[in-house]
């Protein structure tokens, strides 16, 4: 790895374990596209979880709103909300360094 697929323009657009017809072109994992496409899709990912940061945020007002039910999202979606909230609680607890102390 990595054979690489190009669209009409020449860019990387997906990485292969193994060649497929039309697509046998190996690159080096070093290769300076190969950190470009890499680069890239590490900014869709930050870009996703900041996206499904504002989903949660705008689910928590529909339902605080009486808009939508919790029950009302399939359940492997109340799970996965669930998961994420207790996950976001947990780290806000470990990282609240001062507790309800006052600051002076």
């Amino acid at each position: 790895m990595p054979y690489v697929r190009r669209n009409a323009g020449g860019r990387i657009v997906a990485l292969l374990e193994s060649p497929e017809l039309g697509n046998d072109e190996f690159l080096p994992g070093t290769h300076p596209e190969l950190r470009e496409f890499f680069a890239q899709a590490d900014e869709f990912t930050g870009l996703d979880a900041s996206f499904i940061r504002v989903m949660e945020d705008l689910i928590d007002v529909l339902i605080e709103k009486g808009v939508l039910r919790l029950t009302d999202l399939p359940p492997e979606a109340q799970r996965k909300l669930l998961a994420r909230k207790d996950m976001r609680r947990r780290l806000n607890g470990a990282l609240d360094l001062l507790g309800d102390r006052d600051v002076i």
